[in-house]
């Protein structure tokens, strides 16, 4: 940060008085609280953690210094509040890949672009000869269910993925989002997610460590349990 945009001391002492009047209500809000879930702990708990990390910012740009102190994240999502019985829904689908190989994607595109230049709809011949527009032709090409599907055929590898279902009042009007399309998700009203990452494959490691102690049938059974229906849980009950 340049000498300019530094804060003053006098920003600096207030961000810390700040943080002194969040503790003050954090601890209020604890004293009186109504039970676990108590809407006003946890509105000064966000407001505690605010203050701090404004604190924090300010002291590490005018002194270069930190705190000791690190406010655990919340990934849990809030309470739903949408309608009962949404009359239209949105699906947020986020997938990451990572281009492990680069020759792997571009000839599958140049596969598709002379195929499409064989009947008279291909380009300029060129857009496959760099990646972003190879991608551009693949992910124009097939859907990405099938590129989620077939990911090692186009030099791609899979990351982490979610999928939300938001509920809405009304069905959006045509092109009333196409200039924003992720902004303005409301989180009350997700109706549920599920999310595929690799650190939940490192969890079922660990478990399973426990789980090579079983010996004979007692192993095989527990492997063989499957999912069932009543084994789905709405999404205010998963454990995000």
């Amino acid at each position: 940060m340049s000498d300019a945009a530094q804060p003053t001391a006098a920003e600096v002492r207030a961000a810390a008085e700040a943080v002194k009047a969040a503790l003050d209500r954090h601890l209020a809000a604890v004293e009186r609280k109504s039970g676990e879930d108590d809407p006003a702990v946890y509105e000064a708990f966000n407001q505690l953690a605010a203050a701090a990390e404004a604190y924090d910012e300010l002291l590490y740009d005018r002194y270069d210094e930190v705190t000791p102190f690190e406010i655990p994240g919340d990934d849990s999502l809030p309470p739903y509040t949408g309608p009962e019985e949404p009359h239209a829904i949105s699906v947020l689908i986020r997938r990451d890949y990572s281009v492990v190989e680069p020759r792997r994607l571009l000839a599958q595109a140049q596969r598709v672009e002379a195929a499409d230049g064989e009947t008279g709809t291909g380009g300029d011949g060129n857009a496959s000869r760099t990646v972003p527009g190879a991608l551009g032709i693949l992910f124009g090409e097939f859907e990405p269910d099938e590129i989620a599907s077939r990911h090692s055929e186009f030099g791609l590898e899979e990351g982490d993925s979610t999928l939300w279902v938001t509920a809405a009042d009304e069905p959006a009007d045509p092109g009333d989002w196409l200039e924003a399309p992720f902004d303005h998700v409301d989180p009350e009203r997700v109706v549920c997610r599920f999310d595929v990452s690799a650190v939940f494959d490192d969890e079922d490691d660990e478990d399973g460590d426990d789980e090579d102690d079983l010996d004979g049938d007692d192993a095989d059974d527990d492997l063989d349990v499957g999912l069932d229906d009543e084994d789905l849980e709405p999404l205010d009950a998963l454990d995000r």
